[in-house]
């Protein structure tokens, strides 16, 4: 159920974020940061696509340290942000995990049993690393209902979709579409810049409004000066929050 509330916010979610996507995440930080958007949730890829495991990158675990002590908040985001292609695959499934999110909707399929080990194995990562994840956000927002129960049994307090939050420590699910861009074809980012505009548009009056950010979004400059300008407009009436943030302020109004 939707509560009402004063203090509307914006969600700046910068998303696979790992030692592979640094340089890219910090550009975005600096930018977000010249447009008084200090503040963002950090979904952070433990293994990302089997090239690395953040424990063992003492620098960019002393990186992640360092953006949570100035306020950002860390997602775990996956595993591997990965999902193989399996033989039997049918028309529905090859769409939504490979045209749709290009062989990356890890957790759209899954066992409850084997979102389990995975999901340990990211807490892992993130003790090893000196982190705490209170959220937990599927790759390309594609979580199954047998993930989901593991998210929720592992004691999680959040996830999100992309038209939705979930709060499992209140039960409640806010509406809140997210604006997100696709940058893998030149037909796409043309179709997102559209789209996004009108969305933004739309959810002007919204409680909170919600900016997913991918590292190659900062290659191509139309859809990077979109995001800002659009994140810039909006700051002019919200505060800028990470999710746990913003959870923990509707829970206060309950």
């Amino acid at each position: 159920m939707q509560k009402k509330h004063t203090d509307r916010a914006l969600v700046a979610s910068i998303h696979d974020v790992s030692p592979l996507t640094l340089l890219q995440t910090e550009r975005i930080l600096d930018d977000l940061k010249q447009i008084s958007c200090a503040t963002t949730s950090l979904l952070v890829i433990p293994d990302h696509h089997r090239r690395g495991r953040i424990s063992v990158d003492r620098a960019f675990a002393g990186w992640l340290r360092e953006r949570v002590a100035e306020g950002h908040e860390v997602v775990l985001h996956g595993y591997y942000h990965l999902r193989e292609r399996e033989p039997g695959d049918r028309f529905f499934k090859k769409m939504v995990t490979q045209s749709y999110t290009a062989g990356e909707g890890e957790f759209f399929d899954l066992s409850e049993n084997g979102a389990r080990e995975r999901l340990n194995l990211g807490l892992s990562e993130f003790t090893a690393c000196g982190l705490t994840a209170s959220g937990f956000i599927a790759p390309a927002w594609l979580l199954g209902n047998d993930p989901e129960r593991a998210v929720q049994g592992l004691g999680f307090q959040y996830t999100t979709r992309i038209a939705t939050v979930s709060d499992f420590k209140t039960g409640d699910l806010h509406r809140a579409r997210s604006l997100v861009w696709s940058v893998r074809a030149p037909w796409r980012r043309v179709c997102s810049l559209a789209w996004n505009r009108l969305l933004a548009f739309s959810l002007r009056n919204a409680p909170l409004l919600r900016v997913g950010i991918h590292p190659p979004d900062w290659d191509h400059p139309a859809i990077r000066n979109q995001i800002l300008n659009l994140t810039s407009t909006a700051l002019a009436g919200r505060r800028a929050m990470t999710y746990q943030q913003w959870l923990a302020s509707m829970r206060r109004q309950e």
